[in-house]
């Protein structure tokens, strides 16, 4: 089922890469960092900025872990094809799991198959890497852990948490408050102190010393306040205001709805559930609304905190009420909704469009732009559209349009059948035109297919060919 699983989503993710769906956010963004760093450089990610330290952003020294990989297949989709080994080894210990709660071999395997296939995975893989990956293995080995009751291996489990990302830090804090919570005072106190004083010092002052702004810049809680003390204040003193905000947009009661319906709110009555609250919760509290929206990376991690939960309810429910088999009906109901969803509901289970021989189709204007990214030299700054970063990362400092000011970028690639370039601030195709003519940018092809190369005769900066070590 592994093997399965791991083919069918690295086909996915090979069709979204040759049909360039896959993006400068986030693809891009992880194979310029890792490529400086197999280079013994700074991790500068000019698809962010000019200049932009990617520590400056989010905290994830774990991603030197692909250095070696870098020195023998130095390409993006080395970053996807290890998400791939990450999401489906976490297999491995929710079948496990479910054998400790009694339930039978072939459940067990269902079980294990519906967290393989289901939405959230779907979505990371679709999403292409993100360091989130890590944690969805780690959290679903500490959850057996606990239920096992091996406490050395939970807090070598969870200390390494803090090296994927800063937020986690609050995830190992809770760990730590369930670990208390049955008594064992020790390694649970260590968890909570640990997990709250890197997640406060990493936003406090590691992050903001590798930013250009000097400031954590996902700090994205004005409703709450400025900083985390401000917030928890808030959220002591105004604790239905908080929980209002929890469900007070479309997005966040979609979330909710996908979360919890198909598992019956089950993962809700067991700790184990519990533990995907803090990122749940900092999500939904969060500015942004795309962090609200169900098919984004952000899920794949609650996926084994939520049906670990689910699993572990449902024993304890049949236990209780004498039930003899209490997992038989529900992991079959499981199973089948993720195999209908897969083939009726794409936007929510992407795999669809590769199941159904959808994304096969190669589209038209994809030939056009290989063309046009073959006629830009190695060793330039190009600015290019976010589906295309990914493909010329390797032999050019690339960033989206206006994300490298203008006085580096010699050669661009313009998109105009999208509505946007992509980036921070991003351009629509007629800005990006418009701008390319104030800067003395020559047309070299014009409308191949929507596709647009210009160049302009300056010398190359010696920054250019240095940023991929030529």
């Amino acid at each position: 089922m592994m093997a399965c699983a791991a083919f069918a989503y690295l086909a996915h993710s090979w069709l979204r890469w040759r049909n360039h769906l896959s993006g400068g956010f986030d693809l891009g963004i992880f194979d310029q960092a890792i490529r400086r760093y197999a280079m013994f450089a700074e991790p500068e990610v000019p698809i962010l900025g000019l200049d932009f330290h990617l520590l400056g952003d989010h905290f994830h020294p774990v991603l030197l872990l692909f250095v070696p990989v870098y020195w023998v297949w130095p390409h993006p989709m080395a970053l996807n094809v290890a998400l791939v080994a990450l999401l489906v080894s976490t297999a491995v210990p929710v079948y496990l799991f479910c054998r400790e709660q009694q339930v039978d071999h072939p459940r067990s395997l269902m079980y294990a198959t519906v967290l393989l296939a289901w939405w959230p995975f779907q979505a990371l893989v679709n999403w292409d890497f993100h360091e989130v990956a890590f944690a969805v293995p780690l959290l679903a080995w500490v959850v057996l852990f606990l239920e096992r009751e091996w406490l050395g291996w939970v807090v070598a489990l969870c200390l390494p948490l803090l090296l994927v990302r800063e937020d986690l830090g609050v995830t190992m804090a809770a760990v730590g408050l369930l670990l208390c919570a049955r008594r064992w005072w020790g390694p649970g106190l260590l968890l909570v102190v640990v997990g709250l004083a890197g997640f406060l010092s990493l936003t406090k002052w590691v992050i903001p010393a590798f930013a250009v702004s000097g400031t954590f810049r996902h700090w994205q809680y004005s409703q709450l306040g400025e900083g985390p003390g401000e917030a928890l204040l808030f959220a002591v003193t105004h604790p239905m205001a908080v929980l209002a905000m929890l469900f007070d947009h479309p997005y966040k009661q979609t979330l909710w709805a996908v979360s919890f319906v198909p598992l019956l709110g089950l993962p809700l009555f067991s700790p184990y559930g519990w533990l995907a609250m803090p990122i749940l919760v900092s999500r939904l509290l969060n500015d942004r609304e795309n962090v609200w929206v169900p098919v984004y990376q952000y899920d794949a991690v609650l996926v084994p905190l939520l049906l670990m939960g689910t699993v572990h309810t449902l024993t304890r429910l049949g236990r209780a009420r004498g039930w003899e088999r209490p997992h038989d009906l529900f992991a079959v109901w499981l199973l089948a909704l993720s195999a209908v969803g897969t083939f009726i509901a794409p936007a929510l289970f992407p795999l669809g469009l590769t199941a159904t021989g959808e994304s096969w189709a190669l589209p038209a204007k994809v030939p056009a732009l290989n063309r046009a990214l073959a006629q830009i030299p190695d060793g330039v700054c190009a600015e290019v559209p976010d589906k295309s970063a990914p493909h010329l990362t390797d032999r050019a400092m690339v960033g989206l349009h206006n994300s490298i000011g203008d006085e580096l970028t010699t050669w661009m690639v313009i998109d105009t059948t999208v509505p946007e370039l992509g980036g921070v601030t991003p351009l629509t195709p007629d800005q990006a035109m418009a701008r390319a003519e104030r800067l003395g940018f020559e047309v070299v092809t014009a409308d191949d297919e929507g596709i647009w190369t210009l160049k302009r005769d300056l010398p190359n900066p010696p920054r250019c060919r240095d940023y991929v070590g030529l």
